[in-house]
């Protein structure tokens, strides 16, 4: 028994640091001041998208929400109207769709496509389809908002976290993290609260 035990503790050991190895990148994405790696999904209309894609864009307000999510439901006009307010400003939406439709039926790319029309979407839907870019920002929630300013040819994140304080009635909002966020980068200054708490449902991801 004395001589087993050493053995076992050390395929504990070993197992854990195949965990830490081997854990996907969503466990860590970007942060705040990362540069954010341009992706080319596919958009409700079938069409590629890009960052590059802009040249006018000064930034992007990048969200990963879904069709199904009660909180990303709860947000969705929030979200439409974020777009209204700063794609005039350089600052257009961009939002990512990445569960996988084969656990959740209404995230599908059809569905996505009839969500975007009846809600009348003036911003990509797009579908990350293998959930790479989901992972590589370190996206968890939807929905889960990323702000990236350009800065020359590069997309620089500079806010991470949740749109504002109540994820359930947008009339008892209380402090607009995103908004009062976007004021500062607008305005060339960094966002004194750069990163907050997202409230949404978890991802559903693929199974392995």
């Amino acid at each position: 028994m004395k001589k087993l035990f050493p053995f076992l503790a050390s395929l504990l050991v070993l197992a854990l640091s195949s965990f830490v190895i081997l854990r996907p990148v969503a466990d860590a994405g970007y942060q705040v001041g990362d540069k954010a790696a341009d992706f080319k999904l596919k958009n409700v209309d079938g069409k590629l998208v890009s960052l590059a894609d802009n040249k006018a864009a000064k930034g992007y307000i990048v969200v990963f929400t879904c069709n199904t999510c009660p909180y990303a439901k709860a947000y969705e006009q929030r979200i439409i109207n974020l777009n209204t307010k700063y794609a005039p400003q350089g600052y257009p939406v961009v939002a990512i769709n990445p569960n996988d439709p084969a656990t959740v039926p209404g995230d599908s790319f059809a569905e996505m496509q009839k969500r975007a029309k009846e809600k009348k979407y003036a911003f990509p839907y797009l579908q990350d389809e293998t959930q790479q870019v989901a992972h590589q920002f370190g996206a968890t929630r939807t929905p889960h908002l990323y702000v990236l300013t350009r800065q020359s040819t590069d997309f620089v994140v500079s806010y991470i976290g949740a749109i504002d304080d109540n994820s359930e009635d947008a009339k008892l909002v209380k402090t607009k993290y995103l908004e009062n966020a976007m004021t500062e980068l607008v305005a060339g200054k960094p966002a004194s609260v750069s990163s907050t708490k997202a409230i949404g449902c978890t991802i559903k991801w693929k199974k392995a």
